[in-house]
């Protein structure tokens, strides 16, 4: 007999894909890389699909040799830009390829798991 007509196979068997799927989305996130730009192109920043800086990258023409402080303070400004600028696509990337999965799991949103009860 079946209590309540769940399929304890089937259930699992949704389990492990989306357990598959998690791990397929996770390991793109590895994969991925973004880059960040600002003061158009003179600042590059790259970060991985999970958010940490990679590389960057500051164009000569930033720097304004007869002006040390004044370029100190703009590159600065500029390096921030880039990075939130990459920290946004990367948000953006992590909710194209985790944010399906959220879904699936009734995105963390009060009922739980759609179609079971109790969850």
């Amino acid at each position: 007999m079946n209590p309540g007509g769940m399929d304890m196979q089937a259930l699992l068997q949704q389990a492990q894909q989306m357990q598959q799927q998690l791990a397929q989305a996770q390991q793109a996130l590895e994969e991925a890389e973004v880059e960040g730009t600002s003061g158009g192109g003179l600042v590059k920043v790259k970060l991985s699909g999970r958010g940490q800086v990679e590389d960057i990258t500051v164009d000569p023409k930033a720097v304004d040799p007869t002006d040390a402080e004044e370029t100190a303070q703009t590159v600065a400004d500029l390096v921030l830009a880039a990075i939130r600028d990459a920290e946004a696509q990367v948000e953006r990337l992590q909710q194209e390829k985790m944010g399906p999965l959220a879904e699936g799991l009734g995105g963390g949103m009060p009922g739980g798991m759609p179609g079971l009860p109790g969850f």
